[in-house]
This record gives structure tokens, C-alpha cells and sequence, in this order.
């Protein structure tokens, strides 16, 4: 019987995000979920839009004992499952992940432009956001297949709901996680960051010294998006992990 790894997608994405790697996953070893979060993809209409509706979703659609790895947003999800059950997550790897903006004026700051940010979304095109996220600097180096895998992937989504979705489960909105990770101790986490990714990578190396007996991957010639930017690389790290 293959154990089951559920995949949680990035702000924007769909279940979709995680193609490439499923497809070099074991089938044998592993059966994988791929759902689409609220705000996004099929669940775009789901309401309301909360960490805990996002976590019991997740715990919903997954056996009694699973895997779990997130990307970005997902990751923070899945940090929020993993504390939500630690009894049904046997592993969790984060991927380009953080457990928050622990700094409240920061955090404050952050849920102002992620307010700004969602204003231009509801009022514009899915594709002329997807002009302004990929500009970002952390996805600077993606190679020409990765931009459009993301672009395949941005245009599934509907803009009220991307806005819905940040101003629900932002990074701005979320309460940090730092003063609760030492609760993963019995869980195997693997943190994963692409070595161009400074501030992942340094936000990832902090997240393993505050959770017990985590350890730390860095991924070569690759920046923020691993999903997209090193699908083989990304899958053999969750089938070791």
C-alpha cells in the first residue's frame, strides 16, 4: 500500500503547481494529493478563507497518517497541520517556507502592501498580475519552461479570489509560528530552500534550529520556485526524506 504525501501549492498556484514532481515520484511508494487551496484553482469559491478552514481541508482529504510537504504558502499551511495534528503527519518538508514575520510592526507593514497587492489584483487581469508577481526578484533566474509552467499555472485562478485568498492566509495576516515549532519534535521535518534563495535560505536554517532534530537541504542552480525550478531534485529530496 503506497503511503500518501499531500502537496500544498504557493500563493497563485493550483494542485497543478506539484505536477512535475508527482510525476517523478514512486507510484508505487507514494500516492499523492495535490489539492487545490481555498481562493484558488477549483476551490476558488470556497468560504470562508482561514487557516483553520485550510488545515481541516487538508486534514479532510488525507488518511489517518500521512506525509506532508508545502511550498511557500502551502508550507505555512502545512506547518499549521503539522501543529494542528502531529499525531497524523509522520513527515513534513517545507519548501521555501516560513513560520512568519515575528516582528509586529514588520508583520503590520506586510499586511498593509499584502492589502495594496489585493486591491490591484481584484481590479485587474489574471494576466497582468502575473506580469507583476513573476517580476519579482525571487523568481529571477527561472528558466523560460519554469515561467511557464508558472503562467499556466496563475492563469487558473480567478482574481477576487487570489485577492480573497491574501487577504485570508497573507503572510501579513498570519500569526508567527517561531514560539511553536519546538512542538514538531516528533515529527521527521526536512526544511528544503534553491541556494539562490538568500532569504529562504536563511529563513529556512533558523527554522531548523528551532525545531528539534530538523535538518536542512539546499538545492543547487535553483532559486525560490523548486517545484517548478527543480521538480527531479525536489522530488528525490521528499522521497528520501
Amino acid at each position: 500500500m503506497p503511503d500518501t504525501v499531500v502537496l500544498l501549492h504557493g500563493f497563485a498556484g493550483t494542485g497543478h503547481a506539484w505536477d512535475a514532481v508527482v510525476e517523478r515520484l514512486d507510484g508505487e511508494r507514494y500516492r499523492a494529493l495535490t489539492p487545490d487551496i481555498r481562493g484558488h484553482g477549483a476551490s476558488a469559491a470556497r468560504r470562508p478563507i482561514t487557516f483553520e478552514a485550510c488545515v481541516a481541508d487538508a486534514l479532510a482529504c488525507a488518511p489517518r497518517r500521512f506525509d506532508l510537504c508545502g511550498y511557500s504558502m502551502g508550507g505555512r499551511l502545512a506547518l499549521h497541520v503539522a501543529l494542528a495534528a502531529p499525531d497524523r503527519v509522520r513527515r513534513l518538508v517545507l519548501v521555501s517556507a516560513t513560520a512568519g514575520i515575528d516582528d509586529a510592526a514588520a508583520r503590520a507593514a506586510r499586511r498593509r502592501a499584502d492589502e495594496r497587492l489585493a486591491h490591484e489584483i481584484e481590479n485587474g487581469s489574471v494576466g497582468s498580475f502575473a506580469e507583476r508577481w513573476l517580476a519579482q526578484p525571487m523568481f529571477a533566474g527561472n528558466g523560460p519552461q519554469a515561467e511557464a509552467l508558472a503562467r499556466a499555472d496563475i492563469a487558473r485562478n480567478e482574481p477576487h479570489a487570489l485577492a480573497a485568498a491574501l487577504r485570508g492566509i497573507g503572510t501579513g495576516q498570519m500569526e508567527p509560528l517561531w514560539g511553536r515549532l519546538a512542538e514538531l519534535a516528533t515529527i521527521e521535518v526536512l526544511v528544503v530552500t534553491g541556494e539562490r534563495d538568500a532569504k529562504f535560505t536563511a529563513i529556512g536554517a533558523r527554522m531548523v534550529t528551532a525545531i528539534p532534530g530538523a535538518r536542512a537541504v539546499t538545492l543547487e542552480v535553483a532559486g525560490h520556485a523548486l517545484p517548478r525550478e527543480a521538480p527531479q531534485a525536489l522530488a528525490q529530496v521528499i522521497a528520501a526524506a
